[in-house]
């Protein structure tokens, strides 16, 4: 199957992100890409952290909901729609959803972040738990024979959840991220080829990469990682389609010859 990671610099405007966002996700369907997934906070970069609760959205309904399951219905494709806002049950909260859609328009999975951001080195502060409320419960859905496990950017550092994703194995794993440039420089790529080559999956990371009308600056680096740790696709700064192919053979040879997940003793 083959399947894309959709790279933004996405902007405090919803419309233009949501534009980017029809314009990508069409390069993908052009390309013969199956399965395509957004970055975090596609839909919105805002100027304050607040900026999220007034686009926020019931669950089920909302405009940019409903322009996904419009665009993978048009495109055939399934998409997976990076994070969305949608309403918590705490007032002054939202939740900080990751949403896959079928071709035929439904929604088919729905995972709330589990693990807030929190980062303070004197010059760069960041505390999603100001506006967001944390999910709780690992999410995997099925698409084309492929169980696909669902996560968001500071979820990669915390290989507990990937674990519980394993039971029974995913084959792809999913991690939508607004990496700050920071932390993505020193991390993302050893987190994300070590959580591909420990739980022996495809990986498939779409980013946020670039400098924001915000002011912010995210690492971007989208990527394709392959069971083995192989960095199939992926590119470093501004939009782009980043597509490889996910071969389940690749994956079947990986976990035969090196059988580590059935060698699990904790």
């Amino acid at each position: 199957m083959k399947i894309a990671a959709l790279q933004t610099v996405s902007t405090p405007d919803v419309d233009r992100n949501l534009d980017t966002a029809g314009r990508l996700l069409a390069q993908a369907a052009a390309q013969g890409v199956r399965l395509a997934a957004l970055p975090e906070y596609f839909c919105l970069m805002g100027r304050r952290d607040e900026d999220k609760l007034a686009i926020a959205e019931d669950d089920g309904a909302g405009p940019i909901q409903d322009f996904l399951a419009a665009q993978a219905r048009r495109l055939g494709l399934w998409i997976i729609g990076g994070t969305l806002p949608i309403k918590a049950a705490t007032p002054g909260r939202v939740r900080n959803a990751c949403c896959a859609w079928n071709p035929a328009g439904e929604r088919v999975a729905r995972y709330d972040k589990i693990h807030l951001f929190a980062f303070d080195n004197g010059g760069e502060r960041y505390d999603e738990a100001r506006v967001l409320e944390a999910g709780d419960t690992p999410v995997a859905f099925e698409a084309e024979g492929w169980r696909i496990g669902l996560s968001v950017c500071y979820d990669l550092r915390f290989p507990e959840l990937y674990r519980a994703l394993m039971t029974p194995p995913c084959d792809l794993l999913v991690v939508p991220a607004a990496f700050t440039h920071t932390t993505g420089q020193a991390h993302w790529d050893l987190l994300l080829r070590a959580r591909a080559v420990e739980n022996q999956c495809f990986v498939l990371a779409p980013a946020q990469g670039g400098r924001h009308e915000n002011g912010r600056r995210t690492w971007g680096h989208s990527q394709v990682i392959d069971p083995w740790g192989q960095v199939l696709a992926c590119q470093d700064e501004g939009e782009a389609v980043v597509a490889a192919e996910a071969d389940p053979a690749v994956q079947a040879r990986v976990r035969q010859q090196l059988p580590a997940l059935a060698h699990r003793r904790l």
